[in-house]
């Protein structure tokens, strides 16, 4: 089985569209999403739509729980709060109750999928200690080699643990060992953060065990020109160019 893993779409249609069409090509058999279908943009219920047309399986965001009303964005900074209440004003009552019942954790073969940390939607797993605590806590699950997919940082990132302890690893291109466990974040579908503006994912290939990060342009100046005609912070427009 092949499978995309996709996060943090933040409610930018033009981003999803471009990624759902490369994945189309690479003929995996599934998709599923680490949350954060909305916030930021200015199309989260067309962006709920592509979720439930594609039957893609989901987890909850932080951006998600907080839209639907079930979290409040008290930790949010003021940007993000202020796009985080023009998204529930302009989010329709049918999904943002979609939005509401997304689990929050998903089992998918060998791999747990969640959000931020498998403790708290809005934590982040930045460095080795945050890794580390996720590893004991993958390791309480049932099952043997449990690894984890997680968003939340818009950062492409993996972490390994083995003999040698926990180390990050930066290929593109990675063939998992069955002596190690993995974190691994395929980075941000609408909003990536680590440099490069476009949109990107990965694709885990069950029978070879191999996971493989793609990267998509898209169009940036009509995503852009949209949130700037809602109203939404300048800022979530200008950041789109700069990967940031």
């Amino acid at each position: 089985m092949r499978i995309a893993v996709i996060a943090d779409i933040h409610a930018n249609y033009e981003a999803f569209e471009a990624v759902l069409d490369r994945i189309e090509a690479l003929r995996v058999n599934k998709i599923v999403c680490l949350g954060d279908i909305v916030g930021y943009g200015a199309n989260p219920n067309e962006c709920v739509d592509l979720v439930r047309d594609r039957k893609i399986k989901s987890v909850m965001g932080n951006h998600d729980a907080c839209a639907a009303g079930l979290e409040e964005p008290d930790g949010f900074n003021p940007l993000a709060r202020s796009a985080l209440f023009w998204t529930r004003e302009n989010l329709k009552e049918e999904k943002g109750l979609f939005l509401m019942t997304l689990p929050r954790e998903l089992r998918v073969i060998d791999f747990h999928l969640f959000h931020g940390s498998m403790c708290n939607l809005n934590r982040y797993i930045l460095g080795k200690s945050d890794a580390i605590e996720n590893f004991l806590l993958l390791s309480k699950l049932p099952g043997d080699s449990v690894n984890g997919f997680f968003g939340h940082t818009h950062v492409r990132t993996v972490f390994s643990i083995g003999k040698a302890g926990v180390e990050t690893e930066e290929a593109l291109e990675l063939s998992l060992s069955p002596d190690k466990r993995y974190l691994i974040n395929p980075g941000s579908v609408g909003q990536p953060r680590d440099g490069d503006p476009r949109a990107t994912f990965l694709v885990y290939d069950e029978n070879e065990r191999r996971v493989t990060f793609h990267r998509v342009e898209y169009d940036v100046k009509a995503c852009q020109k949209k949130i700037l005609s809602a109203g939404l912070p300048p800022m979530h427009a200008e950041r789109l160019v700069w990967g940031r």
